[in-house]
């Protein structure tokens, strides 16, 4: 692209000299010639005048004086009747320039110069014009190689950010190169920039909560395959399996939940449920860790309540909550559930040391972890109960207890006496 700029500029001036150049050296050169052939003329004129002057008063002829009227290269030659020629100068050789009067009395002026000084003058006055058309065409280089970069460069700017983006690096340089055409492109590609950045980070975020979502309902399905395979009772066997058979539900159902919002994050899905059977497949689903732990998982709270939400999201909640006291907690981990106003509330706390003082709410943000572990649970978990319609909070830090807030549908069934289960 340099190469076809500078090439058409210097093409257009070469044509604009070629054009203006030879009409002016043809002006210059008829100029030139006619300004010679007036001096002769003028000088022939002056001479005659003298001439007669002197022929009028009958003084001598001095070739001194004549001299003194024309130039020192130029030749003179003065006829007066009845007398011989006068010449005064070298008579130039070769082709000549004339210019010649005649005076009253009949006297002959003939004044003449070579035409090589004329040659010399206009040969004077071509190299002037090359010069000034040699800087011209400098300048036009110089101003096309200045033009081709301003041009060239925000180019190959914007091949190489269309390159990073083809490559995986999907960063907006935010550069503008002051042309309005070139800066279209530049938002163009900015543009898309943002939006692959924001699709690669979805996707991330997607595979990052996918594999802790799964990982919670496979390392339960583990758990009872171990105790199917561990076991010879028919009857445990058969328990085991049935509660193997939930948890490939289950997981059936987080696989076709991560699915759905990876299509449409607003796909609405909440329905009325019997929250003790979510608060109960929890507890059973848990208690062989716990105990493998030695530990305890109890529930209290009241009974017969009806939530709004999905099923398996506020399942996959109080899973991440009961993990996370698994594993960071300690001792007796209890789920109490309570009304307060419209809401359902299911608290999940332990005995343990709680969580350090230093992350406070910022325990609900990615990759925050009071310990080595991914901190991606609690953050999903918050997602999950935002997408019902519910919340999930730290409400006490030391030792932690976490709630998970839920919409009430009132329900006949609910029995306010607290009870506990083990």
């Amino acid at each position: 692209m340099r190469r076809r700029l500078i090439n058409s500029t210097l093409a257009v001036v070469l044509v604009v000299i070629a054009v203006f150049g030879v009409s002016l050296v043809i002006v210059e050169t008829r100029t030139i010639g006619n300004s010679a052939q007036e001096r002769l003329d003028s000088e022939a004129l002056r001479l005659v005048s003298v001439v007669e002057a002197r022929v009028l008063e009958r003084e001598p002829l001095d070739d001194g004086v004549l001299a003194e009227q024309i130039g020192s290269d130029r030749f003179a030659r003065i006829e007066i009747p009845g007398s011989p020629p006068i010449e005064v100068g070298q008579q130039p050789s070769g082709r000549v320039i004339r210019g010649s009067a005649t005076g009253e009395t009949g006297e002959l002026v003939t004044v003449e110069e070579s035409r090589a000084t004329v040659t010399r003058e206009v040969n004077r006055s071509l190299m002037i014009i090359a010069g000034v058309a040699l800087l011209a065409v400098i300048a036009a280089v110089l101003l096309a190689v200045r033009q081709a970069n301003r041009l060239a460069s925000p180019l190959t700017d914007l091949a190489e950010t269309a390159e990073r983006l083809g490559s995986g690096d999907p960063r907006p340089r935010h550069k503008r190169y002051g042309v309005p055409e070139l800066d279209r492109v530049a938002d163009v590609l900015d543009a898309s920039a943002e939006r692959i950045a924001r699709m690669l980070t979805a996707e991330r975020r997607l595979a990052a909560d996918a594999s802790h979502q799964l990982r919670t309902p496979l390392t339960a399905l583990s758990m009872r395959l171990e105790e199917i395979s561990a076991t010879d009772d028919p009857d445990t066997v058969k328990e085991e399996a049935h509660v193997a058979l939930t948890q490939v539900e289950r997981l059936t159902d987080v696989v076709e939940r991560l699915l759905t919002n990876a299509k449409d994050a607003r796909t609405e899905s909440a329905v009325a449920f019997d929250l003790d059977e979510v608060v109960k497949q929890q507890i059973e689903e848990w208690r062989p860790a716990y105990r493998s732990a030695g530990r305890a998982i109890v529930c209290s709270g009241r009974r017969g309540m009806r939530a709004v939400g999905t099923p398996g999201a506020v399942a996959q909640v109080l899973a991440s909550l009961i993990e996370n006291s698994l594993m960071h907690g300690g001792g007796t981990v209890a789920l109490r559930t309570r009304v307060t106003g419209n809401q359902a509330v299911v608290e999940v706390t332990d005995e343990g040391p709680g969580v350090p003082g230093d992350l406070g709410a910022r325990i609900f943000e990615r990759a925050i972890s009071g310990r080595n572990s991914t901190g991606i649970g609690l953050a999903v978990a918050r997602d999950l109960a935002e997408a019902d319609g519910g919340r999930l909070e730290l409400l006490q830090q030391q030792p932690a207890v976490f709630a998970l807030f839920l919409s009430r549908e009132a329900c006949p069934r609910e029995q306010d006496p607290e009870r506990t289960v083990r």
